[in-house]
C-alpha cells in the first residue's frame, strides 16, 4: 500500500462547523497538522452494590484524577485486567456514562463538539458488522448514513473503494462477512472491515477496544502494522490492549499504564524501560517489555522482589520506612506524580489555553445526524431485508415448516362435516391456530436481542435514530415474516378442512391469524427489547402464552370462571383470535342433520347443540357484528401498545458503558 495515495483530514479546529468530518479529505496534512487529545484530572466512580441479604450500595473508584494527552500516532493504553484502561478509553471518546464522572476531555485545548461521537471513529472490541453482508455493502451502508446525502454516489464509491485499497481487503470486498451458520471472511479481515466502516469518515482521531482479541500474534501484528501506517498520515490513535508481543509493542508512539484506577505511566513508549529502570524495575534481558510492566504492576515479578530488597537495605541505613512495604502501584504512581515525564506532561497541558478548558465537560450528548429520517428508514430496511434472505435458517426454512404443519393439520381435520363432532373439530383445529400464531411468535424476540450491540454501537456512532430503526426492522423483518405463514395457513387449511364457503369468512380468517400474529409479535419485542439474552425472553414469552391459553375459551367456559380472576380474560391474546375465528365460522351453521331447525331453535335433547348460534351462545359470545370486530380492535390497541412499549424500551436503553 503505498501512502501517497491516501488522503488525511483536516484537524477539528480547522473545520467549518458546518461541514461533516472527511468531506475534505482531499486536503494533505502532515502528522503535526492532526488533532490533539488532552485529558485533565478524570476521575470517574461508579456504585456498586453489595451484600446477600442486605444489600448496600457503595462508591468505587474505577480511575483517579488522570492526567494526560495523546498525540497523532499511535496512543497505547495498557494494564492489567481491571485496572480501568476500557473505562478511560471510553471516556475519551465521550461514550461513559456521565453519573459519578468529572474531569475534561479537550481536543486541541477546546472542549469536544457536540457531535465528537460521530466525527470521532470507534471500533469495539466484538466486531460488529452484519454477517450476511459483503464488505462493500456493509462500508456502503456505512457511507449512506454517514456521509451527507449532498455528497453524490459515486463519490461514497470512490471513498469505499479507497478504503477497501487501503485496507488490503480488495481480494475479499464482494465477499460475505460470514456468520454462525455460514463461513465468511478471516478474523483479521473482520477487524480491518470494522476498521474500515469507521473510516467512512475520515476520522483524524480513531479509538480501538483491544483491537488484537481474539486474533492470532500474525494477524494482531498485520492489524497494528495497518494502524501504525495511518498514524503516519496524522491520525489520533488511541487504543486500548492486554499483552501486546514485542513487534507490536516497539510501533508504540505513546504508552499509558494503568493499574487500580491509579497512573502509574504516561509518556514515550521508548521511554518506558529507562523509567522503570529509573525506579528500580530493571528488565531482563530477551523479556517482553509490556509482559514486564504488568508484572511488575501485578506485584508477581522477579524485579519487584529485587527492588523491594533493595529499598529496604537502603531504608535500614538511612533509618528511614521503607518504600518497600508500600503496595507497588501506590509506589509507582507516587514515583510517577514525581518524575520529569510527569513534569513535561505537565508543561504540556499547562499551555492549553485555560479558559477554555474551564468550559470542558465529559458528557453524554445525543448524536448528531446528516441525514433524514426516510433515507436511514429505506437503508435500514434495505439492510434488514438482505440479512433476512441471506439467514435461509430463519426464513426460507420457516415458511417451508409452515407449509408442512399445514399440511398435516389439514390431513387431521379432513373435510370437517355438519354434525356434533364437527363442532369439537372445529373448536379443535381453531384453537390449534390460534394458539401456534402466538408460539410461533416467539421467534421475534430475536429481533432485537441478537441485534443489540450492534444497534447500540451505529446508533452512538450517528447511524440512524431509534425510530428509523424500529420502524426499519418493523417494515422489513417483522411483518412480512409474520404475514406470509398467516396468508399460507389459510390457504392451505381453508378449503382442506371444508370451513364455511363463503368470501368474507375466508378473508376474515386470513386476517385474525394476521391480527394474532402481529400481537403476539408486538408482545415479544416488548418483552426482547433491551434484553441480552434470547434464553430470558423466550422463557418469559412462553410462560405469558401458557396462561393466556388457560382463558382462551376452549379449556375453560369462561363463564365459570369466579370474578376475582376473570379479569385476566381481557389480557389474553389467544381469546380474541379464538372468538373471532369461532364468530366467522359458526355464525349461522347447522350441525343436526335431518332436523328442521332454525338458527335460534335448539335440539330435541336440551344438552345436544344443534347450531352454531346455539354454541356461540353458550361460550358467552355475541352474535351481532360487533362480537366480532371488537376483538380486532382489542388486538390492533395491544398491538399498539406493545409496539409503543418495545419502542420506549429502546429509545431508554442504556447506550452507553
Amino acid at each position: 500500500m503505498s501512502s501517497s495515495n491516501e488522503h488525511v483530514l483536516v484537524p477539528m479546529s480547522q473545520r467549518n462547523n458546518n461541514s461533516l468530518p472527511g468531506m475534505n479529505s482531499r486536503v494533505p496534512r502532515t502528522p503535526a497538522e492532526g488533532d490533539v487529545l488532552s485529558f485533565h484530572h478524570i476521575t470517574y466512580r461508579v456504585k456498586v452494590k453489595s451484600g446477600f441479604l442486605v444489600r448496600k450500595t457503595v462508591e468505587k473508584e474505577i480511575l483517579s484524577d488522570i492526567n494526560g494527552i495523546m498525540k497523532p500516532g499511535l496512543n497505547a493504553i495498557l494494564g492489567p485486567t481491571g485496572g480501568g484502561k476500557s473505562s478511560l478509553l471510553d471516556i475519551l471518546a465521550a461514550r461513559k456514562d456521565p453519573q459519578g464522572l468529572s474531569g475534561d476531555v479537550l481536543i486541541n485545548g477546546a472542549p469536544q463538539p457536540a457531535n465528537f461521537k460521530c466525527s470521532s471513529g470507534y471500533v469495539v472490541q466484538d466486531d460488529v458488522v452484519m454477517g450476511t453482508l459483503t464488505v462493500r455493502e456493509n462500508l456502503q451502508f456505512s457511507a449512506a448514513l454517514r456521509l451527507p446525502t449532498t455528497m453524490r454516489n459515486h463519490e461514497k464509491n470512490e471513498r469505499i473503494s479507497m478504503i477497501i485499497k487501503e485496507l488490503g481487503l480488495e481480494k475479499v470486498a464482494d465477499s460475505k462477512v460470514g456468520t454462525q451458520f455460514t463461513r465468511g471472511i478471516s478474523g483479521g479481515e473482520r477487524k480491518r472491515t470494522s476498521i474500515g466502516m469507521e473510516l467512512i469518515t475520515d476520522p483524524s482521531i480513531l479509538f480501538l477496544d483491544e483491537p488484537t482479541t481474539g486474533l492470532d500474534s500474525s494477524t494482531a501484528n498485520a492489524v497494528l502494522l495497518l494502524l501504525k501506517r495511518m498514524s503516519k498520515q496524522g491520525r489520533t490513535i488511541i487504543f486500548s490492549i492486554h499483552q501486546p508481543r514485542y513487534s507490536i509493542f516497539k510501533l508504540f508512539d505513546s504508552l499509558t499504564l494503568l493499574a487500580s484506577g491509579k497512573l502509574v505511566f504516561h509518556g514515550p513508549a521508548q521511554k518506558a524501560l529507562e523509567y522503570f529502570a529509573s525506579a528500580g524495575y530493571h528488565c531482563e534481558p530477551y523479556n517482553n517489555p509490556a509482559d514486564f510492566f504488568l508484572d511488575v504492576i501485578n506485584g508477581d515479578s522477579s524485579a519487584v522482589m529485587l527492588n523491594r530488597e533493595e529499598q529496604d537495605n537502603e531504608a535500614n541505613k538511612t533509618g528511614e520506612p521503607s518504600k518497600g512495604k508500600k503496595p507497588v502501584i501506590e509506589n509507582l504512581s507516587e514515583f510517577y506524580i514525581n518524575s520529569a515525564i510527569y513534569g513535561e506532561t505537565k508543561a504540556e497541558l499547562d499551555q492549553l489555553p485555560v479558559a477554555q478548558k474551564k468550559k470542558g465537560t465529559s458528557t453524554f450528548k445525543e448524536p448528531v445526524y446528516v441525514t433524514s429520517f426516510c433515507h436511514q428508514l429505506r437503508w435500514i430496511a434495505r439492510r434488514s431485508f438482505k440479512n433476512l434472505l441471506g439467514n435461509p435458517q430463519a426464513s426460507v426454512a420457516q415458511l417451508i415448516v409452515t407449509v408442512i404443519l399445514g399440511l398435516i393439520i389439514g390431513a387431521i381435520y379432513f373435510d370437517l362435516k355438519n354434525d356434533p363432532a364437527g363442532i369439537q373439530n372445529r373448536a379443535g383445529v381453531l384453537f390449534f391456530l390460534t394458539t401456534n400464531q402466538c408460539f410461533s411468535s416467539v421467534s421475534a424476540v430475536e429481533l432485537f436481542v441478537v441485534e443489540k450491540k450492534l444497534f447500540i454501537h451505529e446508533y452512538i456512532s450517528g447511524y440512524y435514530r431509534v425510530s428509523s430503526y424500529f420502524f426499519g426492522k418493523l417494515m422489513s423483518d417483522l411483518l412480512p415474516m409474520r404475514f406470509l405463514p398467516s396468508v399460507i395457513y389459510t390457504c392451505i387449511l381453508y378449503f382442506m378442512l371444508g370451513l364455511k364457503k363463503t368470501v368474507d369468512a375466508f378473508f376474515i380468517m386470513m386476517f385474525t391469524l394476521i391480527m394474532v400474529a402481529y400481537t403476539a409479535s408486538s408482545m415479544a419485542l416488548a418483552i426482547a427489547a433491551g434484553q441480552s439474552v434470547v434464553s430470558v425472553a423466550t422463557l418469559l414469552m412462553t410462560i405469558s402464552f401458557v396462561f393466556m391459553m388457560l382463558f382462551s375459551g376452549l379449556l375453560v367456559n369462561l363463564r365459570t370462571i369466579g370474578p376475582w380472576l376473570s379479569w385476566l380474560q381481557y389480557f389474553s391474546i389467544p381469546r380474541y383470535g379464538y372468538t373471532a375465528l369461532q364468530h366467522n365460522e359458526f355464525l349461522g351453521q347447522e350441525f343436526c342433520p335431518g332436523l328442521n331447525v332454525t338458527d335460534n331453535s335448539t335440539c330435541v335433547n336440551s344438552y345436544t347443540i344443534c347450531t352454531g348460534n346455539d354454541y356461540l351462545k353458550n361460550q358467552g359470545i355475541d352474535l351481532s357484528p360487533w362480537g366480532l370486530w371488537k376483538n380486532h380492535v382489542a388486538l390492533a390497541c395491544m398491538i399498539i401498545i406493545f409496539l409503543t412499549i418495545a419502542y420506549l424500551k429502546l429509545f431508554f436503553l442504556k447506550k452507553y458503558s
